[in-house]
């Protein structure tokens, strides 16, 4: 985090929202939206550009929020990421931490609670409403350390998000059922992103993939 603002991401495909948010960060004095997006991949290319200390992303904008949580969270582990959505569906919630959300918020937050929560996720703490704590939240979220990936920005530029997401569990040790499980895939679709993979970075077998990740 920078020492003098924090620096935020906010991506949603509705315009007003993205203004909402703005409007209530940088009223607070101590936020600065460095870049907005409509979309998940406008949401990646912007993290990746601006690497900000927060990633506020909306659940259902298109290419998938979530999407852009595996991706984003995959590559930039210093980057908190918050969900920003109008679900309060058990599923959204609970594929959002899988993701590696720190943080599930509702739309209609208000604006003032918006810069706590956000610090509150700095601070190491999950933003989650309380109407939705009691969904056994810490079942589903992977605290496991992020690692970044050593990789030259080429080979970053080949992985799909779909992809990153595989690599990211194959880091947590996950097997081929357990990645078929988390991401609702046929095992064989799970094998076929991970010879894919294999193929674009060039190394001969998952163990060689996941020591990409640096320690």
């Amino acid at each position: 985090m920078s020492a003098d603002t924090v620096r935020v991401l906010v991506a949603d495909d509705h315009p007003p929202t993205r203004a909402d948010v703005r409007e209530a960060l940088e009223e607070d004095g101590r936020f600065t939206v460095c870049a907005e997006a409509a979309d998940a991949a406008e949401a990646v290319e912007a993290a990746i550009r601006e690497r900000p200390d927060v990633c506020i992303l909306d659940v259902h904008m298109p290419g998938s929020g979530v999407k852009a949580a595996w991706e984003i969270g995959a590559r930039l582990p210093e980057s908190a990421i918050v969900m920003l959505t109008v679900s309060r569906d058990d599923g959204d919630l609970f594929v959002a931490l899988r993701a590696g959300a720190a943080g599930y918020l509702l739309k209609d937050i208000d604006p003032e609670s918006l810069p706590r929560a956000l610090l509150q996720v700095l601070a190491g703490e999950a933003a989650i409403p309380r109407s939705l704590v009691g969904r056994l939240v810490g079942e589903f979220r992977d605290r496991g350390p992020r690692r970044r990936l050593a990789l030259s920005q080429s080979a970053e530029a080949q992985l799909t998000s779909r992809e990153w997401q595989v690599l990211d569990l194959l880091r947590q040790e996950q097997s081929t059922a357990e990645i078929a499980r988390r991401l609702s895939l046929s095992p064989a679709t799970v094998r076929t992103h991970v010879a894919a993979i294999l193929r674009k970075l060039n190394v001969p077998d998952r163990e060689s993939a996941v020591a990409l990740f640096r320690r």
